[in-house]
């Protein structure tokens, strides 16, 4: 006998901060740690397993010995090689230079607004940042060169650029380096975005394919089960999470993370604005929660693991330890924590209802695969019909509810289904008169062209005809002033005898 029907999802302040009570907000990714604990976390492991080689060297064969360390100066030679084409020899640990020409080139910085990344391009350009520039252009060029090192050891590469980068802007306000870093990050990230994203080193596309089926099993999961707050109507007259829907699938097209970040800020806004909507109280984090665990069911973004780990490996680390977007980042992926772990107890059923409705659920697929038109289930005809008609009618209320959804859902799929063949034989109509129009217009242009024809034939004989007659006028007239003068002549010739 499961427990008592809970009061929703249940979230805390203090389960979404980091474990050792830094302050920063903490990540399943980094098993409930913020990203600056983990980091140091990760650390201390690599330095013993460094002491205890080092130990054990003696105890070894030489020939293992001799291998390891060769193994190890390789690895760091080629670390050192790339940390020296990006900063110059180990030797200059006086960064970032402080000299009398950087405060007037940073001035242009310092007036930056915030979002205008076209100013930042060109104050980047400008020969007082010549040396940024040049050090940014390194980076990017290397980086590239080596796009096959670890995805751990490149994101390691672009943390400790980022640092470096804070450090020349440290003369600036707090408020000001952040918004400097953003740019930076959208310059760095845009170029590197090809190279970083889904790597071949890690298993980040096979987890996004078994998240998305996980997504696409629990479809069956209604807002009710989550107990997800709607305004008046419900989801059925309209679905008011539209636009989370939408901005949470839209993270997948940005490139930078803190684009990406931006859309799951803008869920998460839309999110809460819905929640006002629906009750006159102040938004709880249960309700948000469970909000957002509803939006990403329905929205089933592409490639959400991908995204999110982008996100955590290539993003500023002050934009995922603190503030809004930290706080939105962490439900995030607290959400898909709880997807995965999704069982009967978090949605108020019991374990036969749970494993009921996933059944169905895998059974509808392998329809949908084999035959398409197949219904998901039947309730009329046959010894099947009524053995699950008994079982139907022995189900508790949830269950019922969701055969009468599923109902509901074909009787609209039979709708639509009504629709499209209308459409369909609408479309066919549209086509022949369309190609009974084509028909008329070349029949039409035919008859004038053949009007046409005949009056250029006409006007040609009519001019034919004037030019013969004004020839004719023109020899007679030409006959006249012969006579003329033949008259003139004879006139003469009488004039001189008559002399």
């Amino acid at each position: 006998m499961w427990e008592e029907q809970q009061g929703g999802i249940r979230v805390t302040q203090a389960e979404l901060l980091c474990k050792d009570g830094c302050g920063y907000y903490g990540n399943s990714a980094w098993q409930g740690y913020c990203s600056k604990c983990w980091r140091e976390r990760a650390r201390k492991p690599e330095a013993d397993r460094r002491d205890h080689g080092s130990q054990s060297i003696s105890g070894s064969s030489m020939t293992f010995s001799k291998f390891e360390e060769k193994k190890s100066s390789e690895t760091n030679r080629r670390t050192s090689a790339m940390k020296r084409l990006f900063w110059g020899s180990p030797s200059s640990s006086k960064r970032p230079e402080v000299s009398d020409s950087q405060p007037e080139a940073l001035q242009g910085f310092d007036t930056l607004e915030p979002g205008d990344f076209t100013s930042f391009l060109k104050l980047l350009r400008s020969p007082s940042s010549q040396r940024l520039q040049s050090r940014c252009s390194a980076f990017l060029n290397t980086m590239e060169a080596y796009h096959d090192l670890h995805v751990e050891k490149q994101a390691d590469l672009v943390q400790e650029f980022y640092q470096n980068i804070a450090l020349h802007f440290s003369s600036l306000s707090e408020a000001k380096v952040a918004q400097v870093m953003e740019h930076m990050e959208k310059l760095i990230m845009t170029r590197l975005h090809k190279w970083v994203f889904c790597h071949d080193s890690c298993d980040d596309e096979q987890r996004d394919l078994t998240l998305q089926r996980r997504i696409k099993s629990l479809n069956w999961v209604t807002p009710q089960m989550l107990r997800v707050p709607f305004p008046d109507g419900g989801p059925e007259v309209s679905d008011p999470y539209l636009h989370a829907i939408t901005a949470i699938i839209e993270m997948d097209a940005k490139r930078a993370p803190q684009d990406k970040l931006t859309c799951v800020s803008r869920c998460c806004q839309n999110v809460f604005q819905v929640l006002a909507s629906s009750s006159s109280k102040p938004a709880c984090a249960d309700d948000f929660l469970s909000a957002l665990i509803y939006v990403v069911l329905s929205a089933n973004p592409p490639r959400l693991h991908s995204n999110m780990q982008y996100i955590i490996r290539f993003g500023l680390p002050h934009s995922l330890r603190s503030g809004e977007t930290g706080y939105y980042f962490t439900n995030l992926s607290c959400t898909v924590a709880f997807i995965e772990k999704l069982d009967a107890r978090a949605l108020n059923l019991s374990p036969e209802e749970f494993q009921r409705f996933m059944q169905r659920r895998q059974q509808h697929d392998n329809n949908h695969t084999s035959k398409p038109a197949t219904a998901i289930s039947t309730t009329d005809g046959g010894g099947s019909g009524s053995s699950q008609q008994s079982s139907q009618t022995a189900a508790p209320n949830g269950s019922s509810k969701g055969q009468q959804r599923g109902r509901e859902v074909r009787a609209r799929l039979e709708e639509l289904k009504g629709r499209q063949e209308r459409v369909r034989k609408g479309a066919l109509s549209l086509q022949e008169q369309l190609q009974r129009w084509v028909r008329d217009i070349h029949l039409q242009l035919d008859r004038v062209y053949s009007a046409s024809h005949r009056d250029d034939l006409t006007a040609t004989e009519v001019r034919a005809d004037d030019d013969v007659e004004e020839e004719d006028d023109n020899s007679a007239r030409y006959r006249e002033v012969l006579v003329l003068q033949d008259e003139d002549a004879e006139e003469a010739c009488k004039n001189e005898t008559d002399c």
